[in-house]
């Protein structure tokens, strides 16, 4: 009798723990698939049709990222070249064409292109004592604004068909400018100092025609140098280039 009822409170204890990991099973289950439920809705901010944290950004500009630290200027290329002192300094301007000109290594290279003439200028013609047999050629700007003594004067003196030659060595580096109211100068060797010249005479009158730009002939009126007295000339007479300084010019 006591052993049966050892064999019931067997089944019966089995029974109950065979119920309890049924319950839990079924507990498990339910707890997993609230799970997969939960699985299936979207989190905010998570899904695929949410808009970037990056959408407000600016895009990357060609050539590189936005706020790159490359160090290459990002400015647009204009297509003009400045030129410095000219424009308004509201931004680059066009180079002036004008500006390379006057740069340029030739003769004249100012922006002084009117030559002197007997139209802007006067002339005088002086004897002086050193050297001997030497006058000094002086023209005046009378005018109102700049003109250039190009290479150096056409002079006759008397009747003389030609014009005396210059002495090259008395070539400046570069145009004489004559500002208004200055002057240029040139030296004339009128004889011989050793009286070894032919064909002398003697004269008052004196004419200076000027050259132009391009050293082709004289140009503009020419000038009156009057004489207070007769100067002899011979076969040697000459001239110099126009200079800026009178002792340049009578050095030669």
């Amino acid at each position: 009798m006591r052993h049966l009822r050892l064999n019931r409170a067997a089944r019966t204890s089995a029974l109950g723990t065979a119920a309890l990991i049924a319950a839990l099973s079924l507990t498990a289950c339910q707890d997993g698939g609230q799970a997969a439920a939960d699985a299936s809705v979207s989190t905010p901010g998570t899904s695929d049709t949410q808009p970037s944290a990056d959408a407000g950004a600016p895009a990357p500009r060609a050539g590189g990222a936005a706020g790159s630290d490359s160090g290459e200027d990002s400015a647009p290329d204009t297509g003009q070249a400045s030129v410095s002192g000219t424009g308004s300094g509201s931004g680059p301007t066009k180079a002036d064409p004008a500006a390379a000109t006057r740069q340029d290594g030739g003769k004249d290279t100012g922006p002084v292109t009117r030559a002197c003439d007997g139209g802007n200028s006067k002339v005088t013609l002086t004897p002086v004592p050193r050297p001997l047999s030497h006058m000094l050629l002086t023209v005046t700007n009378t005018g109102s604004t700049a003109c250039n003594a190009y290479y150096y004067p056409f002079l006759r003196f008397g009747e003389a068909q030609s014009t005396p030659p210059v002495i090259e060595e008395s070539k400046p580096q570069a145009v004489v400018t004559v500002l208004p109211g200055e002057s240029a100068y040139a030296g004339v060797m009128t004889s011989s100092a050793d009286g070894s010249g032919t064909g002398g005479y003697s004269t008052r009158k004196a004419v200076v025609h000027f050259q132009g730009r391009d050293g082709s002939g004289s140009t503009g009126p020419s000038a009156n140098a009057p004489l207070s007295k007769a100067v002899y000339v011979d076969s040697t007479l000459a001239v110099t280039y126009w200079q800026t300084d009178m002792d340049d010019a009578l050095m030669y």
